[in-house]
């Protein structure tokens, strides 16, 4: 548990005041663009950098004073940190070596971790002789050899190509389930955090913007910064107003006007803070078509087309507005085409304006 934790470089926060609750067995995320605070706060749990105030604590037990090597802990680097004059079996024993284990246990605990993470084949090589993922793996090995208390994984997979990522995220889940140890993982890729973990804390400007599950963060974010952080490609924001005719209430943007059923209109006028909004829309909830559908509909010229197979996305403009849009891949359209788009109202998320907080 992280209560109240502060980490000041000179007169710049890097961490402000941050609360954590992380539990038992559980993966947990650290989620942030660079420089909000995620690789600190994961040192101050590892030891490795001082704490200006607050506490940590391990199973209720305070640790602010206890030295990195006691807290037991492994820590997995993008890096990989391994010792290039060892062969990966020995950079796996060092752990126990240091322990002063007998030289049979570290044989059996290399040789089933090793079997484990697919890696007995490396055992004799070096780092040197090993590709980005060998290496990976081989750090991981040296970690899980421990059977630590908790894993500390700081973008362990940042270093390693596009296609061997999406494997070992699934070998990085199997992993942590398989040994149900408590593991913390900082990362900027929302994707990996998406879909690794249990709970993410979405960090920015050293606090925590929101905490909870994958599928919550992405349906229900608690400000416009989470909302425009978690998702690809981004989601989308317009200006605007909230506004009455008679019974009928509106949201007004510069480019479309959407009308709001009575119950969300009565949620709008209670908590819009002035009526100044954000709408915030997922480019999955934009549908586009070559002929205007409704009143609600707006025009926009298309910016740019980017096919992915499987769908399309389209950029489009509006005036000096840019807004992205994922369509079906039968999706058909040429650059500067006047094509109509329409916000899904059921879909959209609504911000103030003032503080980007969620009205709902």
């Amino acid at each position: 548990m992280l209560e109240k934790l502060v980490k000041k470089f000179g007169s710049q926060v890097a961490v402000d005041g941050i609360d954590l609750e992380i539990n038992d067995k559980e993966f947990f995320v650290l989620l942030g663009p660079s420089g909000c605070g995620k690789t600190t706060t994961l040192n101050m749990v590892a030891g490795l950098e001082p704490i200006t105030s607050g506490n940590i604590y391990f199973d209720g037990a305070l640790v602010n004073d206890i030295p990195p090597e006691k807290r037991d802990v492994a820590m997995v680097f993008q890096s990989y940190a391994l010792y290039p004059q060892m062969n990966a079996f020995d950079n796996i024993a060092f752990p126990l070596k240091i322990r002063k284990l007998p030289t049979s246990e570290i044989k059996s605990r290399v040789e089933k971790t090793a079997d484990m993470l697919h890696i007995r084949p490396l055992l004799k090589k070096k780092p040197h002789e090993m590709s980005g993922g060998e290496r990976q793996r081989v750090a991981l090995a040296r970690a899980t050899v421990r059977e630590p208390r908790a894993f500390l994984m700081d973008e362990p997979l940042s270093n390693i190509d596009a296609k061997l990522r999406v494997y070992m995220r699934a070998e990085l889940i199997r992993l942590q389930k398989d040994l149900q140890i408590t593991t913390i993982y900082v990362t900027h890729d929302q994707v990996e955090a998406m879909s690794m973990s249990d709970r993410i804390a979405i960090m920015n400007q050293g606090k925590v913007a929101q905490v909870s599950d994958p599928m919550t963060i992405f349906n229900h974010p608690a400000d416009s910064f989470v909302g425009g952080f978690v998702g690809t490609p981004p989601m989308n924001f317009f200006d605007a107003e909230f506004a009455k005719k008679g019974q009928q209430a509106f949201l007004q943007t510069s480019h479309f006007t959407l009308k709001l059923d009575p119950d969300v209109a009565k949620l709008v006028e209670e908590k819009a803070a002035g009526g100044e909004l954000t709408i915030g829309a997922r480019p999955q909830d934009i549908a586009v078509t070559t002929k205007r559908t409704s009143d609600e509909d707006f025009e926009a010229e298309v910016y740019a087309v980017e096919p992915l197979g499987t769908e399309t996305v389209v950029d489009l403009r509006i005036e000096d507005k840019l807004l992205k849009v994922v369509a079906s891949h039968t999706f058909e359209s040429k650059i500067t085409e006047k094509i109509w788009a329409s916000v899904d109202k059921k879909r959209m998320h609504l911000f103030n304006k003032s503080d980007g907080k969620a009205v709902f």
